[in-house]
Order: structure tokens, then sequence, then C-alpha cells
């Protein structure tokens, strides 16, 4: 078999011995699972295991042990690190056996089969406290010291094919033995080890309409076994492939990526409204040259009704997706609509009727009969999950059953799981039980914050207080680059997910970057089509950009001044408002507003007259938006004072300014942090609460304000400035 970098053409060969060498048996078994899942040819995200049998020490009696290091539940090999895996005693392992066996309620899918699992914390060794996977007995039974299981497309092709036993005996020319299709547990693994006790010649087996699990007495010769099935596989069938006639040949054509664009544009926010009767969903859309492929194809919607195969793949996927019969060149947009409501009534009132033909006494009750995955021809796939990573992982997913139903028709006839046995994986009590001990989610969680002025002040400080509670954050600026700064910072703390799907900014994470200038509607338009396209839709909108022009500043007249500030303070607000109106509008879904006014905009005084006018007339703004949005959205204003930490509106200059007018005592050395404090200090001697007003105050104004806890509250202005009693509303 292959073992060399350059035999492989279907997979990647990363192994180094270089680094490999000076690594520790855990640490090579970690090492060994991360160069396996950064392939996505190989497995699936969060799917697969990998396992070795170490020898330890035992911390009780001071004797050496075999431990069972195998990948833990809800892990993921491209990014696992030792503390993914579980360890269990080997030898405890072995003698659960007996303890099965001795059950009145053993059996394939009945309830000593699952009780199991509650016994495998009894062997945990060194008291990991890493869940097991269910695949935990399958590793321990087969008796080599290294397993893989994994999930590669080419090998789940062969395995999805109704002739998948004989092909299993000609494609690997007899090294692989074969066991049909049993859901993960203990009776599965007790046949696997029956196959293995039952060909010992043999380096694998290929778990029906599953995936492939191998081993080797080495960690490398392990991974290159991985490998030489996969690419073994991969080999038989590209060497069968269809070519154009792959799914039957095209039926439509493509949209241009500029059309494609531009009804994504408009298409996602309906489709968004529509899916989200009882939660909200965040999209991600894969549109390349391998999607556009199926779903532009004569066979495409046979395959899409058959549903997918690798019950990795449908518990993300859904028994099968929502394909709408369009026809890029002939139908409208509003036809489009049209297909998408009916398709979506007609799969909900399916999936009922799927429950209802396969659920039993004890299955949880059913869950949102809407569809996670989107086909539509010309345009590409659609999916949607309760977060951006998770909606890139179920469009990842069905990019996998795509190559999957390709590799499978390349050489004989795809065939998808039963229908009951893919619901008894679906409402498994088991994924029951792993779905009630997620964490509850966060306030923000599946919504999409646009927060303008993200670059630096107050709206960065908002970026970072809705990212907190979980929020998509769209960090939008003038600045780009202050704007990416933002998003960046944020990613280094919430990171970018997991899953590997999305074309273009639809593969991004939970914070974009966006440059955007208010005041030209077109580059609004553009900001909003951006975000769409990466998310779905939005939520929330909260504009923290304003300039502030004193008289003599930059060299401007006083005319100029006035235009600029009108511009940015009151006429980019309600660009803003009406442009995500629209969006807001065609979701259908409740949306807020908050647009960042100041109290100057209550007090008459001098030297601010241009500033001080923009921003009374944006606190009316607030109003006249909050009656036109009504009822879907809520517009509230944020009237902050004196906030000079962080903020554009105090360069040193103007700082310097400030503190010789007030006869504030400071030194030509301070550095620009010592200026603003002392000017902050003197401000806050002004208020009732004779605190220094900072971003953080105003970021948690703005947060309550479209947080919910305010949800009856519109057209209204909330000063944040510390008590000053001249500001008050009269």
């Amino acid at each position: 078999m292959p073992s060399k970098k350059n035999e492989f053409k279907h997979v990647d060969y990363n192994w180094d011995d270089a680094v490999a060498d000076k690594l520790t048996p855990i640490e090579s078994l970690v090492y060994r699972s991360n160069i396996l899942g950064a392939d996505q040819r190989i497995t699936n995200t969060g799917g697969g295991n990998t396992s070795a049998k170490l020898t330890e020490i035992d911390p009780l009696t001071g004797e050496e042990v075999v431990v069972l290091w195998v990948k833990g539940s809800g892990g993921d090999l491209r990014t696992a690190k030792v503390e993914n895996f579980s360890s269990l005693y080997q030898g405890k392992l072995n003698a659960l056996d007996a303890t099965y066996q001795a059950r009145d309620d053993k059996g394939y899918k009945q309830a000593g089969e699952d009780a199991m699992i509650g016994m495998y914390k009894h062997c945990n060794f060194c008291l990991n406290p890493r869940a097991s996977s269910i695949d935990t007995p399958l590793h321990s039974m087969i008796a080599d010291k290294h397993v893989d299981h994994l999930h590669p497309n080419a090998v789940i092709a062969i395995a999805s094919c109704k002739d998948q036993e004989a092909l299993t005996e000609k494609v690997w020319d007899g090294k692989m033995a074969y066991v049909p299709w049993m859901r993960p547990g203990w009776e599965a693994a007790k046949v696997c080890e029956d196959a293995y006790a039952a060909k010992p010649d043999s380096i694998g087996i290929l778990l029906g309409q599953h995936g492939h699990t191998n081993w080797e007495s080495e960690s490398k010769s392990c991974y290159e076994t991985s490998l030489w099935v996969i690419e073994t596989a991969a080999r038989y069938i590209e060497e069968h492939d269809k070519g154009d006639k792959t799914f039957g040949g095209a039926k439509v054509e493509s949209l241009s990526e500029e059309d494609r664009t531009a009804l994504l544009a408009k298409f996602l926010p309906v489709a968004r409204g529509i899916l989200s009767n009882k939660v909200k969903f965040i999209g991600t859309v894969q549109s390349d040259e391998t999607a556009l492929r199926f779903v532009n194809s004569v066979d495409a919607p046979r395959l899409a009704k058959l549903g997918t195969s690798c019950p990795d793949h449908f518990l993300r996927t859904k028994i099968q997706p929502l394909y709408i019969d369009f026809n890029p060149k002939a139908d409208s947009f509003e036809t489009l609509v049209e297909k998408l409501n009916a398709g979506i009534e007609q799969y909900r009132v399916e999936y009922k009727a799927y429950y209802d033909a396969c659920k039993r006494d004890d299955s949880p009750a059913m869950r949102d009969p809407s569809p996670t995955v989107i086909l539509i021809p010309g345009v590409g796939i659609i999916g949607w999950g309760k977060n951006k990573s998770e909606s890139r992982v179920t469009t990842e997913f069905y990019n996998c059953a795509i190559e999957v139903m390709r590799g499978a028709e390349a050489i004989s006839e795809y065939t998808a799981l039963p229908q009951q046995e893919a619901f008894d994986i679906e409402y498994w009590a088991l994924e029951e039980a792993k779905l009630q001990r997620m964490p509850k989610e966060a306030p923000l969680a599946r919504d999409v914050v646009v927060v303008i002025g993200a670059g630096d002040g107050i709206g960065k400080e908002t970026a970072f207080r809705v990212a907190r509670e979980g929020a998509h954050v769209v960090c939008a600026d003038l600045r780009f680059e202050a704007a990416q700064k933002t998003a960046d910072e944020l990613a280094a703390i919430y990171g970018q997910g997991i899953g590997v799907a999305g074309t273009g900014i639809s593969g991004c994470g939970p914070a974009i970057a966006q440059a955007v200038n208010i005041t030209d509607r077109e580059s609004v338009q553009k900001m909003f089509e951006q975000v769409t396209l990466a998310y779905g839709g939005i939520d929330k909108v909260i504009v923290t950009a304003g300039v502030f022009l004193a008289p003599g500043q930059a060299g401007m007249s006083d005319d100029q001044q006035f235009d600029v500030s009108f511009a940015v303070n009151v006429k980019g607000g309600y660009i803003v408002g009406t442009e995500a109106n629209k969006i807001w509008t065609a979701q259908g879904l409740k949306g807020a507003m908050v647009l960042t006014t100041s109290v100057n905009a209550a007090v008459a005084k001098k030297g601010s007259l241009a500033y001080d006018t923009s921003k009374a007339a944006a606190n009316h703004l607030v109003r006249e938006l909050a009656v036109e949005l009504s009822p879907l959205v809520n517009v509230n204003g944020l009237a902050p004072a004196t906030v000079v930490k962080g903020s554009t509106m105090f360069p040193r200059d103007r700082v310097i300014a400030s503190l010789t007018k007030y006869n504030v005592e400071f030194g030509k050395d301070d550095s620009d942090d010592e200026l603003r404090d002392k000017l902050a200090m003197f401000y806050a001697q002004r208020t009732l609460t004779k605190s220094p007003i900072t971003p953080a105050d105003q970021a948690e104004a703005a947060y309550l304000m479209v947080s919910g806890q305010l949800s009856k509250t519109t057209g209204q202005i909330i000063s944040v400035d510390g008590g000053l009693h001249e500001a008050f509303l009269r």
C-alpha cells in the first residue's frame, strides 16, 4: 500500500517523522488525529474517532496498566488536544461485557445497550472528566493498539451503494471486512469484534452507510492504513467518474456571480424570516462549482429526496433537504419566493408525517420541522443553524453528502438509510440527552448585530459588549482597518467556530469587518448586502458613528461644518435606518435600532453650534424612525456626554484646548491618556454622580436597548451622562 507522500492523490500525506519522533505516545495520538482531521476528504468536522491502547502507571497501585485513550464525545479531530480524549482502563472495559451480557434488557436498540454508556465513567483512568464517545466499545473490542474510525466521503460512497458488500470485497481486494448498517453502540461493536476475529488478515471494516474502521500496531502505520483505505476508494470512484454526465448532467445553467449575489441579497432575509417561525436561524451559502453542479443537475430532485446516508450528516441536515424547483433563467424572484413558501409548508407536513410514522412510545417530542438545508438550482446550497458555526457545519455536511452521492452514483446506485433507522438516530435518547446537556444559549446567540463606528470608542466597546452576549457582530466603520482590528480582536477571544463551509464572505466566523460611509446610500447598501450574504439577515443595528466639528477646526467654514455635521449625525442615521428596514421588512422578524445622539441636543451652549443642532435633529430622527419602522422595529437613542476616553472626538489638541479653557493644570509632557483622564475627571465633577463617563458605560446602555429587556420602549432617548441636570428633558 502507498506509504510515501507522492503516492497519494486523493488525500494529503502529512505525517512528519521529525515531528512525530519527539512526541510522547499520547501526543502522537493527538498528532495523528489532528493531521487526519485537517483533510476534509478524510473526515468531517466533529466526526470520527481515533484511539490508542497505551501503557500507563496506575496512580493507586503504581503498577503498569493498559489504558484506552479515545477521542471523547463532542470532540473534533482537527482541533483536538489531549484534554479532548477520554481515558479508560482497558481491563475494566473488557470486564463490562460480562455486565452487559447479564442484563435482561440487552439487545440492539434496547435500554440495556444505551445504559452501558453510563458504565464507562466507572472505567475512567485518573478521574478524566472527558465524556466517552458512543464508539468507545468499538475501539476497545478491536485488539490492535491503534484504531481509526473515520467518515471519508469516498468510503461512505461505497458504503452507500446498493451492492456495498460486494464492492467492499472488490475495491479493497479482500483486505476489508464488511458489517451492514447498525446504530453505534455495544451491539455494533460486538458485531465488529466478530468480523475482526473472523477475518484475521483484514486491515479494517467497512461499516454500511457509515464509514470505516482500521487498525495497526503502530501509530504511523495506522495513519498510513487509513489513508490507503480512502485513497483506494477514491481512485476506484475516479476511474468510474461520469464527468459531464455526473448526476445525469446539467438541467439548468448557473446565474452569473453578479446576478447570484443580487438574488441572494434579496432572498436570504425572506427565507430566514419564513424558516424562523419558532426560533431564528443563521445562514451559510455554498455556491462553488461542486455545489452548483449538483443543484443544477437532472438527478438533484431524486437524490435530494432520498436524503443523506451517514448518521453524522443527517443529524445536522435532517432526513432530507428542501429542493426548490427553480429555473433561474425563466422564473421571477416572486416565483422563487412562492415556491419557497409552498416548499417549506409541504416540508413541515412531510416531516410531521415522518415523525408520526417512526416515533416510539418513549421518543422525544418532535423538534422544529423546518428544513436546515435549501437547494436552489442556479444559485447553490443554503445551510441554516442556531449560529454561524452550526450553519457552516450543516452546509459542510451536505457538501459531504453530495460527494457521497457522486461516488455512489458513479460506481453503482446510491441508497440512503431507511427512514426508521434515520429516525432512531435523530431521536435517539442519547442524542436527546446530549441536547439537554448543552448550555443555555446566550441572549443574542441567534442575532446579527451591526455596529457602525466599531473602530474605536463607544462603537468598539459596544461590539465587545454584544459579543459577550453571543451576538454575531458586524464591525463597520469608515476606516476599514480599524473595523478589521476590532473584528480580529473578537475572533481572538471567541474563535471562528467549527465547520469549513461557506463561499466567499459566507465562510466567515461570528465577527466580520465592513467599510461603510453612512452618508452614501450606495455604500450602506453594499455593506448590508455583504452582511446578508454572511449571515442571512440582520437583527439589531447600533449607530455610534458621529462627528464633532468646532468652529475653526480643520479649516472648514461654518457652512461646511453644518453640511458635514448634519450629513453624518442626521442623514447618516436616516440612510442606515431606511436601508436596514428593507431587510427587517423582508424577514418579518422583530428588530431594534439605536442611534447615538448627545445630551448636547438638549443643552444650548457656545462653541458647538453645528454639532449641537445636528444632535437635536438626531433626537427627533429617533422619534420619526420609531414611527416609520413600527411595529416591527424599536428605535431608541443613546445620548452620551463627555466621553473622553477612547473617543476620536477628543484628539490631543482638543483636550489641551479644553483643559486650558477650564484652567485645569496639565504638563506638556503628559501622555494622551493622562490628559484625557484629567479632562474626564473635570467633567465628572459637573455631574450628580461625580464619576467619569466611559465608552463601556455607553455600551451597556446600547446593549440594554437591543437586548429585548426594553421591548416596549421605542422613540425614547436614554441619557448616559453621569447626571447633568442641565440636560434633564423639559
